[in-house]
């Protein structure tokens, strides 16, 4: 795997390193060890799968409170995602700032995302899947999100919005007094 730093403290672009043959190809998008050049050192307790059927939806942008913050792993199986993460750790230098990469089942790449960021995605194709290693449960009431058009992230989505939850719509903007979590 290639551990490429995004502009984000913390967060990565990971390109895997498929090894092939006649057969097709296989790659390793988890070991323990190699992850641990990263920093990253806790265990993964949760595996989770997302299936979008239309092109031009938004999931997001989502994060859990301390201190179930949650660690994630993204990585799109099938299609291609503009894949989106904020910075909302309180004291970071890159506080409210944004980054966004496609994630491609045909470029084998995966986003890791540290503890204190939202996390969302547009889908680019029909029919996207993702999965996700996290390394916090999900509990429920320490959920939290933004919305996906709040004006002081400003996130410059490619494709007009074509579904959204009515959870996602119903998320506020950030406020002035947001100091991160």
């Amino acid at each position: 795997m290639n551990f490429a730093p995004t502009p984000l403290a913390g967060s990565y672009e990971i390109t895997l390193k498929p090894r092939e043959d006649n057969r097709g190809w296989f790659a390793r998008f988890f070991c323990k060890d190699e992850f641990q050049q990263i920093g990253h050192t806790k265990e993964c307790v949760q595996m989770n799968q997302s299936h979008t059927n239309k092109k031009g939806a938004v999931r997001g942008m989502h994060y859990q409170h301390p201190p179930h913050g949650e660690i994630k792993l993204v990585r799109c199986i099938s299609g291609a995602v503009l894949d989106v993460i904020v910075d909302l750790r309180e004291g970071s230098q890159t506080f409210l700032q944004w980054f966004a990469t496609e994630l491609a089942a045909s470029k084998k790449n995966m986003l890791y995302i540290p503890a204190g960021f939202a996390h969302g995605f547009q889908t680019l194709t029909e029919d996207c899947e993702l999965i996700y290693l996290h390394s916090e449960y999900y509990v429920p009431g320490s959920e939290g999100g933004i919305k996906y058009n709040d004006p002081t992230i400003n996130i410059n989505w490619p494709l007009s919005v074509t579904e959204l939850s009515e959870r996602d719509s119903n998320l506020q903007n950030i406020n002035n007094n947001f100091k991160g979590i």
